[in-house]
């Protein structure tokens, strides 16, 4: 497997006054996806500080709006790591909706040290884990 899918329903919560999902929801979207592939993983985001003393914070993040999605749309985000180094991964989020893509986005994160906020080396059994991701 080289990716991780889960299922987004857009709710009306989701939409602008034209009933089209407003853009800024589209990072929530990628939290969440990224937030399951590490439960997919085994691990979750508010263990990481406890188990291995780290986080992992949004360096940059890049989004393309291919077509609009709207109230009551199921679309299905897939999340992949593109590149992984020492301290830092790319992440390709990918938003379809019927097999035609609806957003795509690119996230670099960082591992850093959850007291100094510096950035570590990603923990072994993390990055271990991330590499059947890669693409």
């Amino acid at each position: 497997m080289t990716h991780h899918s889960i299922d987004i329903r857009i709710y009306y919560e989701d939409t602008d006054a034209g009933g089209v999902v407003y853009h800024a929801n589209y990072l929530n979207f990628g939290e969440r996806g990224r937030t399951e592939f590490l439960r997919h993983i085994g691990h979750e985001n508010s263990h990481l500080a406890r188990e291995f003393g780290t986080i992992f914070v949004v360096k940059h993040i890049e989004i393309e709006y291919v077509r609009p999605a709207f109230l009551d749309d199921l679309l299905i985000l897939s999340t992949r790591i593109e590149d992984m180094k020492n301290s830092s991964f790319k992440m390709r989020q990918t938003l379809t909706k019927d097999g035609g893509i609806i957003s795509d986005m690119q996230v670099a994160l960082v591992c850093v040290d959850a007291n100094t906020l510096k950035p570590v080396r990603i923990p072994d059994v993390l990055r271990h884990a991330f590499q059947k991701f890669i693409v």
